[in-house]
């Protein structure tokens, strides 16, 4: 992997020098892993003009599911504790003699900002934009293979809740539960807070678990992801619990899962944005679900769950291969509930088959 992080590292240097800064200072922790292999807590990697050097407060921890360095690069420990790496880091820039540094802006504190100033007030500083998160869109196969393998975690204790006897227990109690079986199939833990919405909860977005029980006809709808290796998909499928679904609820049902099919259809090399939201939207703005419908159908996954690309109505931007995604389209009727299916998948061409499905759960409208 060293050879990975160093032609990683040599993209983002040739960025940087192609802006007119002589040095970058990368300071959020899923770029610094991006480039690194490993974030401590408070750690920032410096692309030095004669050397690349990890700042940490300390060592790296030797714990797998923190990532491994790259044991081409050195760490540069603090002299003492509670300083600041992203400070020190700038003075070691002069000390290499460059005379300017490109910043992560969107991430550093205006405090932390000043604190650099104030240490190198001879140093020209920049700002180095999303240079790296756009660096990590599109992912080398590697990347691609932990992805399947958090998928296939969460599938997995996803398919075992199912099999559990469900009604009477709370939302808190479920979500609870699936976490744990997150961890105890191989994750790192879970990519994000897993959400349990039943009933009139069900079909929102970002639902936080209550203590309502599951009735027997509510709608079920499940939230849930692992983090393996660093990497985090995602997964959201929706159940009836304990009898057949009523008319409204298959007829929800079976509309929420032609938007997902179409956009998941829509995903391919060279397709806009705006399209593939525009392919699941469409479906439910004919049907009358104008209201209410989330911002995004969809977003990229990674070192964090929520990367770009964004598709939404307004994003910017075509597809590649290997860009791994979400397509996520829900309905939620207030006080009724609703419909969530949610997929991870990785963007291939036709010639590959076209869009590779990680999370396999059936989507077929089951009565638990």
């Amino acid at each position: 992997m060293s050879e990975v992080y160093a032609a990683r590292r040599t993209r983002l240097r040739e960025r940087c020098n192609a802006g007119g800064s002589a040095a970058a200072l990368v300071s959020r922790p899923a770029n610094v892993r991006y480039l690194a292999g490993i974030a401590p807590r408070g750690a920032v990697l410096l692309l030095g003009k004669r050397e690349d050097l990890l700042v940490s407060a300390g060592p790296p921890n030797d714990r797998p599911a923190e990532g491994r360095l790259d044991e081409a690069l050195r760490v540069h420990s603090l002299p003492r504790a509670g300083g600041d790496a992203a400070v020190a880091a700038a003075d070691l820039v002069v000390a290499q003699g460059a005379d300017s540094l490109a910043l992560e802006e969107h991430h550093l504190t205006v405090a932390r900002h000043r604190a650099i100033r104030s240490v190198v007030p001879g140093l020209r500083l920049a700002d180095l934009g999303g240079a790296a998160e756009q660096l990590r869109v599109v992912k080398d196969e590697e990347e691609i293979s932990c992805l399947r393998i958090g998928a296939e975690i969460a599938d997995q204790a996803l398919g075992e809740l199912l099999e559990s006897i469900l009604v009477g227990r709370t939302e808190r109690h479920l979500a609870l539960e699936l976490e744990r079986r997150l961890v105890d199939h191989g994750a790192d833990g879970p990519a994000f807070p897993t959400s349990v919405a039943t009933g009139p909860n069900s079909g929102r977005r970002g639902h936080r678990p209550t203590d309502r029980r599951v009735e027997e006809g509510d709608f079920l709808s499940v939230c849930l992801g692992a983090t393996y290796r660093g990497y985090r998909c995602e997964i959201g499928r929706t159940f009836v619990i304990g009898t057949s679904p009523a008319d409204w609820q298959i007829e929800l049902y079976d509309l929420v899962f032609a938007a997902q099919r179409a956009g998941r259809e829509s995903l391919a090399p060279g397709a806009a944005y705006r399209d593939v939201d525009r392919a699941a939207r469409q479906v439910l703005d004919s049907a009358g679900y104008v209201e209410g419908l989330p911002e995004l159908t969809g977003h990229g996954v990674g070192l964090e769950i929520d990367e770009d690309p964004q598709l939404g109505p307004a994003a910017m931007g075509k597809l590649d291969a290997c860009v791994p995604v979400t397509v996520e389209p829900g309905v939620h009727l207030p006080g009724r509930g609703g419909v969530r299916i949610d997929d991870t998948l990785v963007v291939r061409p036709e010639a590959d088959g076209g869009p590779e499905l990680l999370t396999i759960t059936t989507k077929e409208l089951l009565a638990l």
